[in-house]
């Protein structure tokens, strides 16, 4: 996968968490979309074929002070000049706060399943076409391709966990990296029991509780974690906290290799 391809997917995958310690936000996804809607459609004209508000935006656990408006942008093809006409939409929209829009063809949106198993899977359980046609509506995702992504995703995860820790070990700086990647590791622990057949519950919350039963880890770091993204807690031990939640998603990675591979 190229670099660019790459950073797409992981900004598809963590949903550009943002989120940092006293930093909360309180939007309005509606009116924010409303006027992305039309920008879009005066930038890309006919080239526009639909505008996709996905994740937890598309559904009724948008959180106003943390949650983020996530969208994409599906055109039919997408030229320099194409592009340069979506760059003052994108300007502004990152100026309100927001992730960047996610941009693909129409094509790409068809083509891409193989590669981008997981974000598409999210994407195409949890959306809504606010213009346009809905690209997800015949999209088949492999799902044995799936699994593949999965563990490369949890693997890549738990090396950036590592080097970021070593990167900065100081008190703030592990908290900001709890805080910022649990949003990561609750999407790839719903996608463990997507893989393994389970239904997920919705929340993140509720997936690490019912993934801690099946592997056997107490998820109490993570909902710690959880507690304080939220805005529920102000205090934990930082140090004691990472170790368990090091330890757990190193746990988690292991468990999902023996069991994907068809291990005990």
């Amino acid at each position: 996968m190229v670099e660019g391809l790459e950073a797409l997917a992981e900004a598809v995958l963590e949903e550009v968490a943002q989120v940092a310690v006293g930093n909360q936000k309180s939007i309005n996804p509606e009116a924010e979309i409303g006027e992305l809607v039309p920008r879009l459609r005066e930038a890309a004209g006919k080239n526009l074929v639909s505008v996709i508000v996905y994740g937890s935006a598309a559904g009724k656990d948008f959180r106003r002070d943390y949650s983020d408006i996530n969208m994409l942008v599906v055109a039919n093809k997408l030229p320099l000049e194409g592009l340069k006409a979506l760059v003052p939409v994108m300007s502004w929209w990152r100026e309100r706060g927001h992730p960047p829009l996610v941009i693909f063809t129409r094509e790409e949106i068809e083509r891409s399943a193989d590669v981008f198993s997981i974000e598409l899977y999210d994407m195409k359980h949890r959306h809504r076409v606010v213009e346009g046609e809905d690209v997800f509506a015949n999209l088949q995702i492999p799902m044995a391709l799936h699994r593949v992504q999965l563990e490369h995703e949890l693997r890549t995860s738990l090396l950036r966990l590592r080097q970021s820790y070593i990167a900065d070990s100081s008190e703030d700086g592990v908290l900001n990296l709890m805080l910022q990647s649990i949003s990561s590791f609750g999407t790839l622990f719903r996608h463990v029991l997507i893989a393994l057949g389970h239904e997920p519950p919705l929340h993140r919350r509720e997936v690490t509780v019912k993934l801690g039963e099946l592997v056997g880890f107490d998820p109490k770091p993570f909902l710690e974690i959880f507690d304080m993204r939220e805005g529920r807690s102000h205090a934990l031990h930082v140090d004691d906290t990472f170790r368990q939640y090091l330890f757990i998603v190193e746990q988690v990675t292991s468990w999902v290799d023996r069991r994907l591979d068809g291990g005990a």
